[in-house]
């Protein structure tokens, strides 16, 4: 893990077009309520047998509620042999994204987790 990136940080990323491969380990029906846009929903429990989906991605970014399980996601994604591009955590979690969220309760203006 290379650490933890502000919402601010990874919002100004994803603005400015850089490839940042955003994975939210909440189960799926939590992803769907409301996630940020393009995050790719790779459920905390799924990591250990999916992480190599993420080969050869630039850049990860781990989400969860609080910030907290992301960070251990965080742990073993950086871990991975095939990972070899910085893997961070979003500090603060989806309580302190305050932008944009896609989904059904991001949709009706409601916390999605």
């Amino acid at each position: 893990m290379d650490g933890e990136i502000s919402a601010a940080d990874l919002h100004t990323a994803l603005e400015n077009g850089e490839d940042v491969e955003i994975v939210d380990i909440r189960d799926p029906g939590s992803f769907e309520k409301g996630h940020i846009p393009e995050s790719k929903n790779l459920p905390f429990a799924e990591l250990p047998q999916r992480v190599e989906e993420l080969e050869g991605t630039d850049h990860i970014v781990t989400v969860c509620p609080l910030g907290k399980s992301s960070i251990k996601a965080a742990r073993l994604i950086g871990s991975y042999e095939g990972i070899e591009g910085p893997v961070e955590s979003l500090n603060g979690g989806l309580r302190g994204w305050e932008y944009e969220l896609t989904g059904a309760a991001a949709d009706s203006g409601n916390a999605p987790f």
